[in-house]
């Protein structure tokens, strides 16, 4: 593994240079996304926000202002990236704008910041895991080594960093691959990760070091297929590391990375046949993703299962995933309130989440709505007659910081965990962390 990361570095570089040399500054990418509207960007002159995002890339962050907002405002959602006629990904342009316009800041505050970031949410992962995981089941879905394998796995399960806050939908995913017969190794948490704050903070070096170590990883099992979990991870790795992996590894990595809800729906002739217990439940997805394989993935399966019945809320889809709108936080809350009083109107008893992050959102609004809130790979689960107890949602309902750790003493002695980290955790990881008020008076 080189000890720096100048390949990807230059690789980026090279990218953008082939952007600049490509875009014809058509204003088609502005035209068709919906973050401008949702962000309150005016777009009267498309090819002039355009031509910003190349200034900001030609001339070191200078651009209009419009076109600062927007490559700030970016949710991922993807409603660009069939719009360009000339080859280009709009969506990694802005990323790579964003990349720029954060070199105003000096690079050891960048790299402090990624670091910092990156601290949090490794105790948030290392703690919450522990307040619902006995350490075997924490060892199945976050194992602390691999074997030496005598011959390559079908796959790789990746879980990324975030998804061991709520195990119960890793165990789950984890079952169903059981089921299928498939051979695989589960890698992620912090040790493998995708430099998402690192990148969030503009530490390329960082980040290019993580991600890569983690490709490395992956490449070492000889596997020729990686199933994401995490929609980030899985933007990262495919539109960022992967297509610089050659300048930085001197090589191509030999594995293809596919999302692992696209992955079930390939494989529903073998699914199928498993998922034969009635859900008799009214379903509909909150999902503002404009992942279309993924969402329409999710909904064959689900319509695949005896007795439910998938509806759909008309909302607008803007984000690759829910917690995305973060970056345009008015209209990302607008949003879920119109999706969770759409559910109430349309009768539905479930309302069901596509991601983890999502689910660590949704999951508190369960006792404001009467219908339950769950992740999708529950109903698969319930359908196949496999159980995992949704523990976060179970804390997270309880709203009280003592009451949660007197809940979750058993895990806190088996773990060992110290009492008041344990306190802090809970108070910024998991009640803290909440992007729409719970109270329904102020949706």
């Amino acid at each position: 593994m080189p000890k720096t990361s100048t390949g990807f570095l230059k690789s980026l570089d090279d990218r953008i240079e082939g952007i600049l040399n490509a875009c014809t500054a058509c204003g088609d990418c502005v035209s068709i996304c919906p973050t401008l509207q949702g962000a309150n960007i005016e777009v009267t002159d498309p090819k002039g926000i355009a031509t910003g995002v190349l200034d900001i890339l030609r001339d070191n962050g200078v651009g209009l202002d419009a076109s600062r907002q927007w490559a700030a405002a970016c949710c991922g959602t993807g409603a660009c990236l069939t719009s360009c006629s000339y080859g280009i990904n709009p969506r990694f342009m802005l990323s790579m704008a964003r990349r720029v316009m954060k070199e105003d800041t000096p690079e050891e505050d960048r790299r402090v910041a990624g670091k910092e970031a990156f601290k949090g949410m490794t105790r948030g992962v290392r703690v919450l895991s522990r307040l619902q995981l006995a350490p075997d089941l924490l060892e199945r879905l976050s194992p602390s080594s691999h074997p030496t394998l005598t011959e390559p796995p079908d796959l790789i399960f990746y879980t990324g960093c975030n998804l061991l806050k709520t195990p119960h939908i890793g165990l789950l995913c984890l079952d169903v691959l059981d089921r299928l017969d498939i051979s695989y190794e589960v890698y992620g948490g912090p040790a493998n990760c995708c430099g998402f704050f690192q990148l969030g903070a503009g530490d390329m070096a960082s980040a290019g070091r993580l991600g890569f170590k983690t490709i490395e990883r992956f490449a070492q099992t000889k596997t020729a297929e990686v199933l994401s979990w995490c929609p980030s991870c899985h933007l990262i790795f495919g539109e960022t590391h992967l297509p610089s992996s050659e300048a930085e590894l001197k090589a191509k990595p030999s594995f293809d990375m596919t999302m692992f809800a696209v992955y079930l729906s390939r494989h529903l002739d073998a699914l199928q046949p498993m998922m034969t217990n009635p859900v008799n439940k009214r379903v509909a997805l909150c999902d503002f993703a404009v992942a279309e394989e993924v969402s329409k993935g999710v909904v064959a399966i689900l319509s695949c299962i005896p007795g439910i019945e998938v509806i759909d809320l008309g909302i607008d889809r803007i984000a690759y995933t829910l917690i995305a709108t973060r970056s345009i936080p008015e209209h990302g809350k607008s949003m879920l309130a119109k999706s969770l009083r759409a559910a109430e109107d349309a009768g539905v008893t479930t309302l069901a989440g596509v991601y983890h992050s999502d689910h660590r959102e949704l999951s508190a609004h369960e006792g404001a709505w009467p219908y339950e809130i769950v992740n999708f790979m529950e109903l698969i689960g319930e359908s196949m007659g496999i159980t995992h107890v949704d523990l976060f949602k179970r804390l997270k309902l309880m709203q009280d910081v003592d009451a949660i750790l007197d809940a979750s003493q058993e895990y806190i002695d088996d773990n060992e965990l110290d009492l008041e980290e344990v306190r802090e955790v809970v108070l910024k990881d998991l009640l803290g962390e909440q992007f729409l008020p719970i109270d329904r008076s102020w949706h």
